[in-house]
């Protein structure tokens, strides 16, 4: 497991469009975190190294968000308000991790369907330093 600290929301984006680089055209990203921690703003991070961090918007109310653009397909999950994994798998959720590149907010709650093969991304706020970030990233 990788730690790395960040200063500020523009230093949470560049680690995410860093990370964002090294993708293939599939791949999973799961984002963990209390509310208010980074995930969306880590995923605008994400979004930028493709050129569609303008199209962001958090998908709370419609669990799942598609951007896409000749560059990639990725989709954008929050599945924070699920009840649980069957709601996924309803929704065709699993279908979309060999369409293009999946970053799913609250993802420990679908663990059971995730691939074998994905980044999970902890993101932990400090409460001494507002601004602070700690990261782990853990390739699984």
């Amino acid at each position: 497991m990788k730690e790395i600290i960040t200063y500020s929301e523009e230093e949470t984006k560049n680690i995410a469009k860093q990370i964002a680089k090294k993708m293939n055209k599939t791949g999973i990203i799961v984002l963990s975190g209390e509310l208010g921690a980074g995930k969306t703003k880590f995923t605008e991070g994400f979004l930028s190294n493709f050129g569609l961090e303008k199209e962001i918007s958090s998908p709370t109310f419609t669990i799942v968000n598609e951007y896409k653009n000749e560059k990639a397909t990725i989709y954008h999950f929050d599945v924070y308000r699920l009840a649980d994994i069957d709601e996924f798998y309803a929704i065709g959720g699993e279908e979309y991790f060999s369409k293009g590149i999946c970053i799913i907010e609250w993802g420990e709650i679908i663990e059971q369907a995730l691939t074998e093969h994905y980044i999970k991304i902890d993101i932990q706020k400090d409460e001494k330093n507002l601004e602070k970030r700690i990261l782990h990233i853990e390739e699984k």
